[in-house]
């Protein structure tokens, strides 16, 4: 048995939730600095397009460092990567909290999504190695799934409160006392590791190529978004973030030492899983931008009756994944629990596309919301715990890094797309002569009905990838 896993129920305990409270700091960080986006922008001058960089530089360095961190906790234990990544993050905070003009803001966010890939990354591989049995890794996972999700409902809320109150540079210091605790208990409960060393796995040039392919990638998928961005440079950028990332795979396959051995995608359980995963953040991630602006822009509402309106899909999330996703697993295996939440997710989003224009938000919206959050609370710890299960011990950071790094490429994918599609959508209604409630209706319809396909075409690789080895036949011995 691990360290980790003969650790005291309590300081295990302990541990997870320091684990969760990071996770929960990045979450929360996303949302409410989203909700202070306008008053960041009045304040400090921000253009129209320079706004965005406040999420773009974020998004790129974290997703851009995710796959190098994960490696990282490897090769020097996770402890000492979380440790880093948590006093990154705090500081960046501060850095960002008193921020006077837009570049030292930027910097700022840069250097948050630094530490919040160094901390993220190996954090589902220290959970893996702190409840190594299937039971139990199954009820963590729900715990961390419930944290990410309800984080995320709580920063839409928590944003307008604290932006209101203690204005937006609130939205980054109320990192700083968590970040501080947080840090605090982390040294003083999380075991060590010495992790496998440098000459393990120290691919400096691989570092460097796939950290530029990754960055560039996401940064050419987010300028698909912007409409002052030029289609040739975001072309160009693609083609060489393509190119980096090919030329990382062959630097890996070649090398004695690689950052991320290839050997990890023999285990056709943790490749179909991470592809299931890019899926369902793709959906996921892409609703839950179009659905804020279909509660606005086509119902009405204002910003905190959209952060409430949000509330039950968190919360039925929540509660599937804390109280049934692993009693469930338990009796019938991650396979099926993930089959079920998949069909329900997907069956969520595809009604969800049937909203009218005049619809009510209690017979039209609540109810998919409902079946979504149930789908997504069964879906995610299993198939989290399907990817982390499918990886060799030694490999834990590497895949809980490359399964954030799904998640993350997931998302930026998803958004891209089906706000580009929505967007597209919308202008061809108008121009066929529909009025403009009905032209934005159909809009994120049409990507919401996507969102679906996205979903059930990961239902299809579950049940086709995912089967389980078929049982070896009875030996019997022939009678003397």
């Amino acid at each position: 048995m691990t360290q980790n896993a003969s650790q005291q129920p309590r300081r295990r305990g302990l541990s997870l939730g320091v684990l969760v409270t990071m996770q929960l700091m990045v979450v929360l960080d996303g949302t409410v600095v989203t909700v202070a986006l306008p008053s960041i922008q009045d304040e400090l001058g921000f253009s129209p397009s320079g706004l965005a960089w406040v999420v773009n530089s974020y998004l790129i360095a974290f997703a851009g460092l995710l796959l190098l961190s994960g490696r990282l906790g490897d090769l020097i234990g996770g402890k000492k990567v979380f440790l880093a990544g948590l006093i990154t993050f705090t500081a960046a905070s501060v850095l960002c909290g008193v921020a006077v003009d837009p570049a030292m803001l930027v910097v700022g966010r840069f250097a948050q999504g630094v530490g919040g890939a160094l901390s993220s990354a190996v954090i589902l591989g220290m959970i893996a190695g702190l409840y190594p049995r299937p039971g139990e890794q199954a009820r963590a996972m729900g715990i961390y799934s419930f944290v990410s999700a309800g984080g995320g409902a709580i920063g839409l809320i928590a944003g307008g409160v604290i932006t209101r109150t203690l204005g937006w540079e609130g939205a980054f210091l109320v990192n700083v006392p968590i970040g501080v605790v947080t840090l605090v208990l982390a040294v003083r409960v999380l075991a060590d590791s010495p992790g496998l060393g440098f000459r393990r796995g120290a691919d400096l040039l691989g570092a460097v190529l796939v950290t530029a392919g990754l960055s560039l990638g996401v940064y050419s998928i987010v300028q698909l978004a912007e409409p002052t961005s030029s289609t040739g440079t975001t072309l160009g950028c693609a083609v060489v973030a393509v190119a980096l990332v090919a030329a990382f795979l062959v630097r890996q396959a070649k090398t004695a030492t690689p950052l991320l051995p290839l050997r990890i995608f023999r285990s056709r359980q943790l490749s179909a899983a991470n592809v299931i995963v890019v899926l369902v953040f793709a959906a996921g991630f892409g609703f839950q931008f179009l659905n804020a602006l279909y509660l606005q822009r086509v119902l009405g509402f204002d910003s905190l009756q959209t952060g409430l309106a949000f509330v039950p899909a968190p919360v039925t999330l929540g509660t599937v994944s804390l109280f049934f996703a692993a009693r469930l697993t338990d009796r019938f295996g991650a396979r099926k629990v993930l089959l079920t939440g998949l069909f329900a997710l997907g069956s969520g989003l595809a009604l969800l596309s049937r909203a009218p224009v005049g619809g009510d938000y209690f017979a039209d919206v609540l109810p998919t919301l409902f079946l979504m959050g149930a789908g997504m609370g069964l879906a995610i710890p299993a198939v989290i715990t399907m990817a982390m299960s499918g990886a060799d011990p030694r490999d834990a950071g590497l895949a809980s890094g490359l399964n954030n790094t799904a998640q993350q490429a997931g998302a930026a994918v998803g958004l891209a797309t089906l706000a580009t599609l929505a967007a597209g959508h919308t202008d061809t209604r108008l121009q066929a002569g529909a009025d403009a409630l009905s032209a934005l209706r159909d809009g994120y319809s049409m990507s919401f009905l996507l969102s679906a396909g996205f979903v059930f075409a990961g239902l299809v690789i579950a049940f086709v990838a995912l089967r389980p080895a078929p049982k070896p036949e009875p030996v019997v011995e022939a009678a003397s």
